[in-house]
């Protein structure tokens, strides 16, 4: 929204900044830290870039979303997201096995290692889980951050209306599968725990 000019008293011109709040089909800029209960650092948004979405269309995981509204610019949080408004809870489904030879000959597979793999949404990460007797490898296709409870120190840039190419830009991503509404009903395959990434948004 455009700054209000106010006269005072015939002598004085100034501007005064109309704070708007953050509600469905605002655009937001936050300044981010993301932190998991034990304290370790996971995300951060980059010195002098804070992180842009519009509400209401899945750029950021729903329990962040529904913690920052009604506040405006300028304001401080502090914020615990529980599992099921981030990224779900561990889904045992989500557990498979593949044949051993679908990876590297050169390397040797290991619990914990992570690989990408394409899917129809595009690369997304797996986690090795376990390597077995029989030439396979169990692979867990949870999202890393599913079922953990995340920790975001928010700082709040800006608050306004979101232009028309902002909404083009946010409805392309969605389209492209690119939207990180992972709550538990939104991560039941590989392709989809690929959406969103590591932190609040995708990439």
């Amino acid at each position: 929204m455009k700054p209000t000019l106010t006269v005072s008293s015939g002598y004085f011109l100034f501007y005064r900044r109309i704070l708007m709040n953050i509600a469905d089909k605002m655009y937001v800029a936050i300044e981010y830290t993301l932190t998991l209960e034990s304290g370790q650092e996971i995300d951060k948004s980059p010195a002098d870039q804070p992180l842009g979405f519009i509400t209401g269309t899945g750029q950021i995981i729903p329990g962040l979303e529904k913690a920052l509204m009604g506040r405006a610019t300028g304001d401080n949080a502090k914020l615990i997201i529980a599992p099921e408004d981030a990224y779900g809870p561990v889904k045992d489904d989500l557990f498979q096995d593949i044949p051993k030879s679908q990876f590297p000959n050169d390397v040797e597979v290991k619990p914990g290692m992570a690989f990408e793999a394409q899917g129809p949404r595009g690369p997304f990460m797996i986690t090795v889980a376990q390597v077995n007797d029989n030439d396979t490898v169990t692979v867990d296709l949870n999202h890393p951050m599913a079922g953990k409870q995340l920790h975001f120190d928010v700082n709040v840039i800006d608050v306004r209306e979101p232009t028309a190419d902002e909404l083009a830009q946010a409805a392309a991503s969605l389209s492209a599968g690119c939207g990180c509404g992972c709550g538990p009903d939104k991560t039941d395959s590989a392709d989809s725990t690929a959406a969103c990434g590591t932190g609040c948004n995708c990439g």
